[in-house]
Order: structure tokens, then sequence, then C-alpha cells
């Protein structure tokens, strides 16, 4: 019975906005790093195997270098938002009203009130960057969804002769010539792998996962601005609690001021 009533205690602790926004948070940033990293690998090895992309020198910055720097990133983004997503969670405990069951009346702080605010900040930072971040994750979704319909419709556009070069994109200098057209073997070979088909599908699976991390923070968003109006309540509850007992106390010592001199008179 006793391990019983302790879940139930603990199911309303719960701040159940912020575990929601939590786990879509992670499910987001797991979709977009995972399929990220390896629509980024099925990248490199279109690249290599049908435009003839060959890496530059250690000292260069080529295309494939900027690959493995954008796998580092997302390996960066993953781990520092798995901690932010568990910070998040336990300022979202020490918000919740109901913590006060378990613990008693909490004394609102100066430095708990500058944390919620910084949380609200720091979030609205990080929704403006996976804005950002959907805007550039669809460039590629744009590029390969155009090169996924040519592979479609191969025999609407067998008499024309259709280029896709590198240097449109700049993937590489305007002295290299990389591009496949149409009427190429090594195009019907792209066409019938099965990279170009998981490539495309893994980056519509990225933007998707950092569609979920954006619609994760306006609900952070949401989540904070209210604990926020809840401290600021609590704060102003708490002022006006310390002065009523104040004043209480003032009465108090008044009217046994009064009780004593009355009792002194008489006797």
């Amino acid at each position: 019975m006793g391990c019983f009533e302790c879940c139930v205690k603990c199911l309303g602790v719960l701040p159940y906005a912020s575990l929601f926004a939590t786990i879509l948070l992670y499910a987001g940033v797991a979709l977009f790093c995972g399929c990220g990293h390896e629509a980024l690998s099925g990248t490199v090895t279109i690249l290599q195997n049908y435009f003839e992309v060959v890496r530059a020198p250690v000292e260069t910055l080529d295309v494939l270098t900027m690959i493995d720097i954008l796998k580092y990133v997302i390996y960066g983004v993953a781990a520092a938002f798995f901690v932010y997503g568990i910070l998040l969670m336990v300022e979202g405990f020490f918000t919740t009203g109901a913590i006060r069951d378990l613990y008693g009346d909490f004394k609102i702080t100066a430095c708990g009130r500058c944390v919620s605010a910084w949380f609200i900040m720091l979030t609205y930072i990080f929704f403006l960057a996976w804005l950002g971040v959907t805007a550039f994750t669809s460039l590629p979704v744009f590029m390969y969804f155009n090169i996924w319909t040519i592979c479609q419709n191969t025999t609407v556009v067998e008499g024309a002769n259709l280029c896709l070069d590198l240097r449109q994109f700049g993937m590489v200098t305007i002295g290299e010539e990389r591009k496949v057209c149409t009427g190429s073997e090594k195009f019907f070979k792209m066409c019938e792998s099965n990279e170009l088909d998981m490539t495309f599908h893994l980056f519509v699976c990225a933007l998707a996962g950092a569609g979920a991390a954006v619609i994760a923070m306006v609900h952070y968003l949401m989540v904070l601005s209210a604990n926020w109006a809840y401290v600021k309540d609590a704060c102003r509850m708490q002022k006006y609690e310390d002065i009523k007992s104040k004043e209480e106390q003032e009465l108090h010592d008044i009217h046994s001021t009064r009780s004593k001199e009355r009792l002194n008179a008489y006797t």
C-alpha cells in the first residue's frame, strides 16, 4: 500500500506538459540526427560514385570536408539537446504547483526567477536556431526531390538532354565539371541504385525531425511562460502573506501590551 501511495504521489508531481515537450524534443532530435547523418553518408556515396568527386587535400575545404564537419555538428546537437531536455524537465519539476504537496511550501527566490527567465530566453534562441535548421534541411530535400522526380519520369525526359551539374549548387568550383546527364549510363545507374531513393527519404525524415524539434521548442516556450507566470504570482502571494503575517503579529503584540496595562491598572 505504501508503494502504491508513493507512485500516486509521484504521478501527481510529474509536469506532464514538460514531459510531453521533452519526449517530442528527443524524438525530433533523434530523427534529425540519425536520418541526417545517414543521409549525409549517402550523399558522399552518390557524389563519389556517380559525379566522380574526389576528396581534396587536407588544407582545402571542399564539399566532402564540409559534409564531415556537418556530421560532427550533428553529434554535438544530439548531446547538447539531450542535456538541455533534462534541464528543462528538472525546471518543470521545481516549478510545478504539485511539488509543494511533497516538500511543503517553498520560498521563491530571486535566483529561481532569474533561472526561469534565462530558460525562456535560451529556449527562444533555440527555437530560432531550429527554424534555421529546418529551412537549411529543406534545401537538400528540394534538390533530391527534383533528381528523384527526373528519375521517376525517365520516359518523359528521354528526348531531352537534362544535366545535373554540381556547379549550379556551389558544391564544386567553376573550373571543375562534375555533371550527370539524362542520356548517360551513370544517370540510369544512379536512378536504379538504392542510394538515391534512400538518401532522399532520409532527408525527408530529417526535415520532419527538425519540424518536430521546432514544435517542441514552441511547446517549451508555452510551458516556461506559464511557469514564469506561476512563479511571479507565487512571489506576489508570498510577499502578501509575509506582510499579512507581520501585521497580525503587530496587532497581537498591541493587544497583548494593552491587556497587560489593563491588568496592571486593575491590580
